[in-house]
């Protein structure tokens, strides 16, 4: 099918789209009831993470299965193969771009998949959370010299 837009038209309504799913709203919402306390798609921060906690240098993502090329459930679309091929391949190549961007700043990464959650939701927002967990407690402690 044709697209009935305009190439500056299409730009400007892909714009408008925000970077929210409803499972990661979810996911979100279970982090907030366990107490801990974060920004979602922080845009300043390469790769704009689904939840960033910046005190304790911790940057979350889920990917979907889709768009980042899941090793279990990604497919390749059928037609428009040569769009789709490098339209994907870039997707991983800038993941790993931004996995080696915050290891070489000292960050704490983390990456789930979206079918980790389907299989065990709260399994795996407990994984998020001993992740955060462990972030914290290598984080050393500020020294305070006031008397």
């Amino acid at each position: 099918m044709a697209d009935m837009m305009t190439p500056e038209q299409r730009k400007r309504t892909m714009s408008r789209i925000r970077a929210q799913s409803k499972l990661e709203n979810r996911i979100t919402k279970a982090l907030w009831a366990k107490g801990y306390r974060f920004r979602k798609n922080v845009r300043r921060l390469k790769g704009t993470p689904d939840i960033a906690i910046q005190k304790y240098k911790v940057v979350i993502f889920i990917d979907s299965c889709f768009w980042h090329v899941c090793p279990e459930h990604g497919n390749w679309p059928k037609s428009n193969q040569a769009f789709w091929n490098q339209k994907l391949a870039r997707n991983m190549e800038r993941d790993r771009e931004v996995d080696t961007h915050y290891h070489a700043q000292g960050w704490h990464i983390m990456r789930l998949w979206e079918h980790e959650f389907k299989d065990d939701f709260e399994g795996a927002v407990d994984r998020i959370a001993d992740f955060i967990e462990s972030a914290k407690s290598k984080k050393e402690p500020q020294k305070n010299n006031r008397r």
